[in-house]
């Protein structure tokens, strides 16, 4: 194991021995990430990404923290071999929210934004098997999106392809990225949900009209006929999106 991998491993275990239990702050790990990636001395992409191939081969939650944050820091890096490295981390190492929507909303949401034409293999993860990489396939368009840099990517089409998915983590992944795509260009999204009322899920559809102005989202909401008010056991769960 590499010198700076064994010595993350090591204070990210000292960390959890002093919480009795309790999750470390994602903050925490983060400050940690910026200490320990400037001891780095060689910060070629290659370099990084192999570090960064250990820290997720631990397994960890925090690790993988860690390792994503590496992974961004090279953007500027970033080559026609980097799709491949990052889509089997997705396909290997995602097993968590967490871990979906940190990876992509950073390090793989800016290849996709610097390097457009990886939309085309990006639809291809709709219809994969595992839903964390169909959630994927939305959540790695927020970058671009919320950048207003989407030129050529079509977020319709995949949450089109998403509509009738059946996990919900997946309808949240969709709905948090016309959720965002409204704040870019809110009467596209408002037109498409009023074309989709009677056929999106209510998740998605909720998490869709979160930034409409409250006319317009109670206009959507009673069209496709959700109350207003919402009901005791009416309650979002709270995401990662929630902090966006």
């Amino acid at each position: 194991m590499n010198t700076i991998v064994s010595q993350a491993v090591e204070e990210v275990n000292t960390l959890a021995s002093t919480r009795n239990g309790e999750h470390i702050a994602t903050g925490e790990i983060r400050k940690l990430s910026a200490r320990l990636y400037r001891k780095i001395e060689d910060k070629t992409i290659g370099n990084i990404l192999d570090l960064c191939e250990e820290l997720l081969e631990e397994r960890s939650w925090a690790l993988g923290v860690i390792a994503f944050d590496w992974a961004y820091r090279v953007k500027k890096q970033y080559d026609e071999n980097t799709y491949d490295v990052f889509y089997g981390w997705l396909k290997k190492y995602v097993r968590g929210w967490g871990d979906c929507d940190d990876f992509c909303t950073h390090a793989f949401g800016e290849l996709l934004r610097q390097d457009k034409s990886l939309f085309k293999k990006v639809k291809q993860w709709t219809g994969d098997e595992d839903f964390w990489v169909r959630r994927a396939s939305a959540v790695v368009l927020i970058p671009a999106i919320l950048h207003n840099d989407y030129d050529t990517i079509a977020p319709f089409e995949i949450s089109d392809a998403l509509m009738s998915d059946q996990h919900d983590l997946v309808q949240k992944g969709y709905g948090w990225m016309l959720k965002c795509l409204s704040q870019v260009d809110m009467e596209e999204v408002k037109i498409y949900l009023i074309a989709n009322c009677k056929k999106m899920p209510r998740t998605a559809y909720r998490y869709a009209l979160e930034k409409f102005d409250k006319q317009t989202r109670s206009e959507l909401m009673k069209l496709y006929g959700i109350s207003c008010n919402k009901s005791a056991g009416d309650k979002e769960d709270k995401y990662a999106e929630d902090k966006q």
